[in-house]
């Protein structure tokens, strides 16, 4: 079954179809979303005329290299964005391009036809980041922490100097619950999911002064939202400003602040490569923790 953003029933044979396809397919919510994103961009290059005539009444027809290649063509142009960006519709990025791929890909051989393997290739995993960036980072959110914050700026603090620690993805930061803290704040429990999957392997990792100082504000404040929204485990829980108080909201704002507040703690090339784009192996994930380890916080008294 879809999320409340039901797709409106298409005028096209195919595309119904593959509605139909997706509800039993039993994908995983972020697969549906992504699956839901190829389903919309093909229904509009239908309606553009763009695919060959007998892609609108047959699954399998839509589903066809003769029709994919000019989808996909389409698709990484930008033409078949739902809404402009800055009033224009820009080619869409890489990573939304490999997605796309491999949600083509799914749909193909879950209807028993070959993969295609269409271009593009796998991106490209980000460079660990020089420890002067982790160390301009780190004292940041150790002046944040010696002064008042909002209720939002409060968790994104915490959230970074967790991430700063462990070098987590995002999927990572987001499961985590208070359960995965050690005693007074000195660990935190990360399970390892690796971006091409594999086996699910957990470790503890020791914290920082900053990162114990962070998160015991963070968790002062998490008590009011979570007594209001009845109660949870999870640690990044959403602020009602965002969420409007709905418990396990799936909005895909679990770890993302306002815009402006953002902005106002990230400050030019200071992200760390977790939430954006993660370190995706081991040996780069080793060279995170290395830079992170050399750049511990001095500022604000505390020392690591």
């Amino acid at each position: 079954m879809r999320d409340n953003r039901r797709v409106q029933t298409s005028k096209f044979l195919s595309v119904r179809a593959l509605d139909q396809f997706l509800d039993g397919l039993g994908a995983s919510a972020a697969r549906r979303r992504q699956l839901d994103m190829v389903r919309g961009e093909l229904e509009r290059a239908l309606d553009r005329g763009a695919l060959p005539v007998g892609a609108r009444r047959s699954l399998q027809r839509l589903l066809e290299k003769e029709a994919l290649d000019p989808y996909v063509r389409l698709a990484e142009s930008g033409t078949l964005r739902h809404r402009r960006v800055d009033g224009g519709l820009p080619p869409t990025s890489e990573a939304t391009n490999e997605i796309r791929r491999k949600c083509i890909d799914l749909l193909r051989e879950a209807l028993g036809l070959p993969a295609l393997r269409l271009g593009g290739g796998e991106i490209a995993l980000q460079p660990a980041p020089e420890a002067a960036t982790l160390s301009a980072l780190s004292r940041q959110l150790d002046q944040y922490l010696a002064g008042a914050m909002s209720p939002a700026q409060t968790r994104l603090t915490a959230l970074l100097a967790v991430e700063l620690d462990t070098a987590a993805r995002s999927g990572e930061l987001v499961e985590l619950r208070t359960t995965d803290l050690g005693e007074d704040n000195a660990a935190v429990y990360v399970e390892r999911r690796p971006q091409g999957g594999g086996a699910i392997e957990g470790e503890w990792v020791e914290t920082s002064v900053l990162t114990r100082a962070a998160l015991e504000r963070w968790l002062d404040v998490r008590k009011d939202f979570v007594r209001r929204a009845h109660g949870t485990s999870k640690l990044w829980v959403s602020l009602w400003m965002n969420h409007d108080g709905v418990l396990d909201d799936q909005g895909n704002t679990v770890i993302r602040p306002p815009p402006v507040m953002f902005s106002a703690v990230l400050q030019r090339d200071c992200w760390p490569p977790g939430p954006g784009g993660a370190v995706g192996d081991a040996d780069e994930r080793s060279d995170y923790r290395l830079a992170r380890r050399n750049a511990r916080p001095l500022a604000g008294g505390r020392s690591a």
